[in-house]
């Protein structure tokens, strides 16, 4: 199939022509077979085509296609905010508006976080990623590709290392850079807000420290900072549970959702204390698209799928078979690039590296090779394109999930 029609600024990580698709299992136009562990990254975690999205859409598709809800309000944005803002385990009074992707709610939250604090400086994190328009690009802490050739991006945005067991950054250490930064870089009082997510998605599932995530929500209340969770990939049951956050006994001011929001649909939220989303003047937010019927029909399917029971099952399901699996890799030595197991509950990634503990992304480039070939899609991710990042859908059947397993055991033995 040419591409010559498209932007060759567009990276393409395998290069297949997909046809279609059900659950965990995806067929190209050759009809060939492949187990999916990429998962759209991270935004089918009800799988392809479930049937209670596909009979949503169908259903919806037949009423109301499309109306811009700041010129006339639709039914299923009203009931999808109201499901999903009881879907959000906080205890504050909260509200919200839909966007069309994680992207444009990362934008939002920046004007939200303005309006509210009159204060325009952003604390972010080292291997971040919370987009790729312009203001996102600068919170974002991997300057390749996503910084380069873009001058000067919107500010002022710092950056703090990310403190986790994965990457090896303790509390402490993040904490002297943070008071290093308000000794020599910016004023705490300049701050208008942090924003972090739970566990890094491109960074590699790297899970945050709980005790410093707990100390961040104490600095925050003491200085009148905001801080943003971006759950664009962490959220809707990845880690087994609704949000990511909750593990870090926090709750944020600002929630970032999008990927599995919708079971594929495009569509994105952000949502948070209510004071502020509504700080901002009348037509200060909203958008032709944001919250379009069918997209809202499909989450309010998605909801329904996604009980506290079936997300704790599924994630259960996932966590054990791959953290089975790795343990008995690493007891066997299938490979001596077989690095950690990072992240938490069934958001997981398999680190790559050589003996001295340095990446390997070049063994990661033929893993993905070999594993298309032998019918498994893969996922790269990490600050050097090291570590691959499990996103099987969570509704995987448990027979598929080890015949995916098996391939990419059988594909880390091939490594040169």
């Amino acid at each position: 199939m040419s591409h010559e029609t498209i932007s060759q600024s567009i990276s393409i990580v395998h290069p297949i022509s997909l046809s279609h698709g059900k659950n965990a299992e995806v067929w190209d136009t050759s009809g060939k077979r492949y187990i999916d562990f990429v998962g759209g990254i991270g935004v089918l975690n009800l799988g392809h085509c479930h049937p209670g999205v596909v009979e949503a859409i169908r259903d919806q598709a037949t009423r109301l296609t499309h109306y811009a809800f700041n010129a006339a309000p639709h039914a299923p944005y009203v009931e999808l905010m109201d499901r999903l803002t009881a879907f959000i385990p906080v205890d504050y009074p909260i509200s919200g508006m839909l966007t069309n992707s994680g992207a444009e709610a990362a934008e939002n939250a920046l004007k939200i976080v303005r309006g509210a604090t009159g204060r325009t400086a952003v604390i972010a994190f080292d291997g971040a990623f919370h987009g790729r328009t312009l203001a996102t690009l600068n919170l974002n802490g991997k300057v390749a590709p996503y910084k380069q050739k873009v001058g000067v991006l919107p500010g002022p945005v710092y950056h703090l290392p990310y403190p986790s067991a994965d990457n090896g950054v303790t509390c402490a250490e993040a904490l002297k850079a943070m008071d290093r930064l308000f000794s020599v870089e910016i004023d705490v009082s300049d701050v208008a807000c942090f924003i972090i997510e739970p566990v890094q998605g491109e960074g590699g599932f790297i899970a945050l420290d709980i005790e410093f995530a707990q100390a961040l929500r104490r600095f925050c209340n003491e200085n009148d900072i905001l801080l943003i969770a971006d759950e664009i990939q962490s959220g809707f049951g990845r880690t087994g549970e609704r949000f990511a956050f909750s593990r870090l006994g926090i709750e944020p001011d600002l929630i970032l959702l999008g990927k599995s929001i919708a079971g594929g649909v495009p569509l994105g939220a952000v949502v948070g204390r209510k004071a502020l989303m509504d700080n901002l003047p009348k037509g200060g937010l909203g958008g032709t698209y944001s919250g379009n019927p069918i997209a809202c029909a499909a989450a309010l399917a998605t909801l329904d799928a996604m009980t506290d029971e079936h997300l704790s099952a599924w994630g259960s399901q996932q966590e054990e078979a791959i953290v089975s699996r790795y343990q008995t890799w690493r007891a066997h030595g299938l490979t001596p690039y077989l690095g950690r197991l990072t992240g938490v509950g069934s958001m997981r990634g398999i680190e790559l590296a050589n003996a001295d503990g340095t990446p390997a992304p070049k063994q990661l480039t033929q893993l993905l090779g070999l594993a298309r070939d032998a019918g498994l899609l893969l996922m790269p991710s990490g600050k050097s394109r090291h570590i691959i990042r499990l996103l099987a859908p969570l509704t995987i059947e448990p027979a598929v999930l080890e015949e995916g397993l098996t391939m990419l055991e059988a594909c880390l033995k091939q490594l040169d």
